[in-house]
């Protein structure tokens, strides 16, 4: 498959789409994410709340499964959108699963299409627990 460019702009924009489906009846804070893959595929996803807290999921993660559930796992970008007034980076949950598909994967956090901030997921979450630790122990991936 021919890999596709696509701008962080543009990466965003989908962001701001993938949150106008937010399921958020107990806080009222819609975020949306959206992935890029090493094949070019957009994977978006929003914030999907339960009354049972716990069952709640974040955006960041729903489109990263919806691109692990379709096989591919190959990340190459993922911007997130929440608050219009300030920026929305990923909870400490998204970024260690973030991590898990790579340290140099790079996060794109707006306020708008036209203001974001670019950092890549070890910056977020320096000293990570990742699939090489497990390598490093003796245990299986």
């Amino acid at each position: 498959m021919e890999e596709k460019y696509m701008t962080d702009k543009e990466l965003i924009k989908e962001a701001i789409k993938a949150r106008e489906y937010a399921y958020v009846p107990y806080s009222n804070f819609p975020v949306g994410a959206a992935i890029l893959t090493k094949s070019g595929k957009v994977y978006r996803g929003c914030n999907i709340e339960c009354a049972s807290y716990s069952g709640t999921n974040c955006a960041e993660r729903t489109a990263i499964f919806k691109a692990i559930s379709e096989g591919d796992k190959e990340i190459e970008a993922i911007s997130v959108i929440g608050d219009m007034e300030s920026y929305t980076y990923p909870c400490g949950i998204c970024r260690q699963v973030i991590t898990e598909f790579g340290s140099n994967i790079k996060v794109i956090v707006g306020k708008s299409e036209n203001e974001f901030k670019v950092h890549t997921i070890s910056e977020l979450l320096p000293h990570a627990f990742s699939p090489d630790d497990l390598k490093k122990n003796g245990g299986k991936k």
